[in-house]
């Protein structure tokens, strides 16, 4: 899962363990330096020892005691080059202190690689920075620089990724229907061409019929050949009823008597199925409206592929937009998305992601867990 995101964070990882194998090799060349600096101190300070033996005996003159001040300056400095070599040793060896400029080109090249990995360019340069103010000034173990790093990248990450309340449908219908058992929870589907809703709203049926709760499929695409078709075979695997109609027959009505369907029969909730139609469709955005205040849905979920790219981004806004969403659920998870996508919707918008869809059988349709998610990107 997210196998490109998670490749060039731990390439980012890995640019420190780089970064540290340089400056195990700097603190190396600093001991040598500290050697032989230590070996001219011990010359320098003989040399000292002889000069103040010969003042006592009164051999220098005048100008030997200029040479005997400058001896001593030059101990003193040599002392001073110890100490700070000694220091620089033990940071370098135990401790790394990161500084802005270690990491600066370090930065700007996971940001590029977050954009390839379908970060938006804003949502990287945002976590980016975020990064930099987790990291500089930091001290590292160099022994388990790894883990310290991976354990910043994973708090930057539950900032983006925890940040949205969750929602469980099956939890959210049994909680409605406690509180009023003469309506039904009406759940509304949509988003483009091609993203599985139908697929995903027999996954959907699946769940709440397997926790005891029943529902009824609203075939309100009537207007993508085969869509009546393909929810049908879906309701009759499963067992559930469907309300359909013809093919260009108005979407809102399909869905208003799927909803007085499970009045009637005391269903528990109405999934509604509606045609494909890109953000950029403004008339069939129109007729989404339309299916909204006749239906009157308490969940609008939007169903899209994780494969789209930064496009997704720009679909969920356009979609909240017109007509508010409620929760995300993200499809083909199976088909080696990048991932960044997923940081992107969490970081630009407030929309929940509540469901991955990981293949075409009912059973997979895993809930959204940002530690999960985590973990399989920094493992």
């Amino acid at each position: 899962m997210f196998d490109s995101l998670k490749k060039k964070l731990s390439d980012f990882v890995g640019s420190f363990k780089k970064k540290e194998e340089e400056i195990k090799e700097s603190a190396e060349a600093e001991e040598s330096k500290e050697e032989a600096v230590e070996k001219k101190r011990e010359e320098s300070k003989k040399e000292v020892e002889k000069k103040e033996e010969e003042s006592k005996e009164g051999k220098v003159e005048k100008k030997e005691e200029v040479k005997k001040k400058e001896a001593e300056e030059s101990v003193q400095k040599i002392k001073a080059e110890i100490t700070a070599t000694t220091k620089i040793k033990g940071l370098f060896f135990k401790k790394v202190k990161i500084k802005e400029e270690d990491i600066n080109d370090m930065l700007e090249n996971l940001k590029l690689s977050l954009v390839e990995a379908d970060v938006s360019y804003d949502v990287a340069e945002k976590f980016v920075e975020k990064l930099k103010e987790l990291l500089v000034g930091r001290e590292v173990d160099s022994k388990n620089i790894e883990k310290e790093i991976n354990a910043v990248i994973k708090e930057a990450l539950l900032q983006i990724l925890s940040k949205s309340s969750n929602i469980d449908i099956v939890n959210f219908v049994k909680e409605k229907r406690s509180l009023d058992k003469s309506e039904p929870v009406k759940i509304l589907f949509l988003g483009p061409n091609g993203a599985g809703k139908t697929t995903t709203i027999a996954k959907i049926a699946k769940m709440l019929r397997d926790a005891g709760l029943g529902c009824v499929l609203a075939a309100s695409d009537t207007f993508r050949a085969a869509a009546i078709e393909q929810l049908t075979m879906h309701a009759e695997r499963l067992g559930v009823p469907i309300i359909k109609g013809t093919y260009g027959a108005d979407p809102a009505s399909i869905a208003f008597d799927a909803i007085a369907y499970s009045r009637a029969h005391h269903i528990d909730a109405v999934l509604i199925d509606t045609a494909g139609r890109q953000e950029t469709n403004k008339s069939l955005l129109e007729e989404m409206k339309k299916i909204v205040r006749v239906a009157k849905p308490d969940l609008k979920i939007f169903v899209g592929e994780s494969i789209t790219g930064n496009a997704l981004l720009e679909q969920v806004k356009e979609f909240n937009e017109a007509i508010g969403l409620n929760g995300i659920i993200l499809t083909k998870l199976d088909c080696d998305p990048k991932g960044g996508n997923t940081l992107s919707i969490l970081s630009e918008t407030d929309i929940p992601i509540i469901y991955f869809g990981t293949g075409e059988s009912y059973e997979r349709l895993i809930k959204y867990n940002p530690n999960e998610i985590i973990e399989n990107i920094l493992s």
